[in-house]
């Protein structure tokens, strides 16, 4: 580390007894006066720069070479001399990296010590002048974390990074949905009816959350994998309500309501998780975009094997030129409140996948200002047995 006094032979001795010290500026007739800043000024910045060259030279341990360091500090004060006088194409392009950041703040420190012993002291408007330059110095080589982060998604690793940035979004969630459920069924204690109604919108608020976080890490691994690969035997029942018990929150504050229908044939073998996943997307975007009325999730048989699902609602319906955009990740509104299915347009691009991994086709009806339906068939053979509990 370099320390706050520094070592130069610039410098009388009488510097160091406190505010009373005197600085002896170098031949001012080689400094240029600019604007306004007076050349005693720009004599303290020189002198500040020859400070920190020196004491980097002989103090400092860094890997970092003088030499660099010192053609870094030649190009800063360029830079802040152009900035102060108006003529910025002038001025050198400065690297954005942690070295010239750090120079520049010792330059600044080392301008403001050497400024404080200049006799007379110069106006106020003058030091500011010259300290606003550095300061805009310092704005503009500050690292651009936008352009580095496109970069690194843009790299090979860059799915990689989208996987643990969500992972590490969804775990917290989960602890929010234990607590919050906990809270709920009164397990720590008795809740008002009230307070039971605000767990639920808590708890399916985290829910949406960490679903879209489920959507990213899915997508990014090609968001087709079904989480149970084998048939398992499962109750179309419980998954609705399942669904319904999630949303209910959601529509008792928008004071809608949500229907649910079962097949009196309920025990079926298919993929349970996968089917509740779509069926929760497409529910919660229905209430989304709901205003009055209702939304609808059914399963009707239509055959002995067959079972259609359809989410239904009673809102403003999806837009022709919406449309045509209505399954792709990552989409972009065209104005702010038009109809995506989410803001990334994660959830239905997921919906469409898994309801293809299952062997079927996700389709929509609509009409603006009636409503939509999104609706699928799939195969599912009756269980021979109920499904453990």
């Amino acid at each position: 580390m370099i320390p706050d006094e520094p070592v130069t032979g610039h410098i009388t001795d009488d510097r160091r007894r406190g505010s009373g010290r005197r600085v002896q500026p170098p031949d001012t007739q080689k400094v240029r006066e600019a604007g306004e800043i007076c050349p005693e000024l720009w004599s303290a910045l020189e002198l500040a720069g020859d400070e920190v060259r020196h004491e980097w030279q002989v103090l400092s341990r860094d890997a970092v070479s003088a030499e660099e360091v010192g053609g870094h500090i030649t190009a800063l004060l360029a830079a802040v001399r152009a900035l102060v006088e108006g003529s910025e194409t002038t001025a050198p392009t400065l690297p954005k990296t942690p070295l010239a950041r750090r120079v520049l703040q010792l330059l600044r420190r080392r301008l403001l010590a050497l400024v404080a012993g200049l006799e007379p002291i110069p106006e106020a408007s003058q030091i500011l002048g010259l300290l606003r330059g550095i300061e805009t110095l310092q704005t503009r080589i500050e690292a651009d974390w936008s352009q580095h982060l496109a970069e690194r998604l843009a790299g090979p690793d860059g799915l990689e990074l989208v996987v643990e940035v969500a992972h590490d979004l969804r775990s917290p969630l989960t602890s929010i949905l234990f607590l919050a459920e906990t809270l709920q069924r009164g397990r720590s204690g008795s809740v008002t009816e009230i307070q039971e109604r605000q767990l639920g919108l808590i708890y399916s608020a985290a829910f949406g959350l960490s679903a879209m976080a489920s959507d990213v890490m899915e997508l990014a691994r090609g968001g087709d994998r079904l989480v149970d690969l084998d048939p398992i035997p499962f109750s179309i029942a419980d998954i609705l309500e399942s669904v319904r018990d999630i949303v209910q929150p959601i529509a008792e504050e928008k004071g809608l309501t949500v229907r649910i229908a079962s097949p009196d044939e309920d025990f079926r073998v298919g993929h349970p998780v996968a089917l509740s996943r779509v069926l929760l997307n497409l529910t919660t975007n229905a209430l989304k975009f709901t205003d009055e009325g209702f939304v609808e999730v059914h399963a009707v048989a239509r055959d002995d094997t067959t079972v259609e699902y359809a989410v239904r609602d009673t809102g403003r319906g999806i837009p022709p030129h919406a449309m045509r955009t209505l399954f792709e990740p990552f989409r972009r509104r065209q104005q702010p409140g038009n109809y995506a299915f989410s803001g990334s347009g994660l959830g239905l691009s997921i919906c469409r996948k898994l309801v293809e991994a299952m062997g079927s086709e996700l389709l929509v009806d609509t009409v603006l200002g009636e409503g939509t339906r999104f609706y699928f068939s799939l195969v599912l053979p009756h269980a021979e047995h109920a499904p453990p509990a």
